[in-house]
């Protein structure tokens, strides 16, 4: 349109999404040295399921939450929106809901059926994610997904949020669950710190850490670092001993939780990924290179 024209004469950047017949297109426009460029990602109209995904079956539990907070984190690229496009699209077949979704741009159109959702984009619907965010608390949402927490003042109102009785979702560009916690903990000043660990501690359901790998068919496959918030990891947020989660996470399968290297060592095992990319995508090559000769 005219008004992104302008937008982008102005700024020098442009990222927006639009719909053609065969397919939504994320667009990113950007100046370089040799004129205007663009880099355009395809997102698919049919939202691919959990099982469609091979998500683990943690996947549906927290989806049951009542509230709380979801964070499904990880570099670009690495399937974020496709796997909340899935957990949203889960809740709208199996819950009668209220979704509101905050995105920049809205990749994954969703049809309501058991839940009614509503999709805002930001620079269009609404100026900043944190005035929708505050906004969609007087719209009496059950659930909020907010495409991204980039800024201080978007974590404590969705903190809040998920304190007063939502459902929140968001993601982050971290690539563990702990340094998720860090992440979010290093916003702060250090004399707001303690405070903000008791309000993580209360309000976190889940932290899911996203990487993408490829399998020997060509396709591709993502594998998760999962943390759930039991009350022992709810105690080791509040005392601020995080590094002890890290411990805790690959003995608390029963729980849902797992690494990356159980995660990936699992996709080795169903000869979806070769002994190389295991390494290669393990944030910890010289652990899995022991579990794959069978020492751990």
């Amino acid at each position: 349109s005219d008004e992104d024209i302008a937008r982008f004469k102005d700024t020098l950047d442009y990222d927006g999404a639009t719909q053609y017949e065969f397919a939504r297109v994320r667009i990113n426009i950007f100046d370089s040295l040799r004129g205007p460029a663009m880099v355009m990602r395809l997102i698919p109209l049919k939202i691919l399921t959990i099982e469609q995904l091979n998500l683990p079956p943690v996947f549906k539990d927290i989806c049951h939450y009542h509230k709380g907070l979801i964070l499904v984190t990880g570099p670009t690229g690495s399937g974020k929106s496709t796997t909340m496009a899935a957990m949203i699209d889960y809740i709208n077949n199996e819950m009668p809901k209220n979704i509101i979704t905050i995105e920049d741009p809205i990749e994954f159109v969703h049809q309501s059926r058991k839940s009614l959702i509503k999709q805002r984009e930001v620079g269009i619907h609404t100026k900043k994610f944190d005035n929708a965010l505050k906004a969609s608390l007087r719209e009496d949402p059950d659930i909020i997904l907010v495409g991204e927490m980039r800024d201080k003042e978007t974590v404590n109102t969705a903190l809040k949020a998920a304190q007063t009785g939502h459902l929140v979702m968001g993601t982050l560009h971290t690539n563990s669950a702990v340094k998720t916690i860090e992440r979010i903990l290093n916003l702060y000043e250090p004399d707001q710190q303690a405070p903000m660990r008791v309000a993580i501690a209360e309000s976190l359901v889940s932290v899911i850490a996203q990487g993408l790998c490829r399998t020997t068919d060509g396709k591709r496959a993502a594998f998760h670092d999962i943390m759930i918030n039991t009350d022992a990891i709810k105690d080791y947020i509040r005392r601020g001993e995080i590094d002890e989660i890290e411990a805790i996470i690959p003995r608390c399968t029963f729980d849902g939780m797992c690494t990356m290297n159980q995660s990936l060592y699992k996709l080795y095992e169903a000869g979806r990924i070769t002994e190389e990319t295991a390494l290669e995508h393990s944030p910890k090559p010289n652990e899995m290179a022991q579990i794959l000769r069978g020492r751990v």
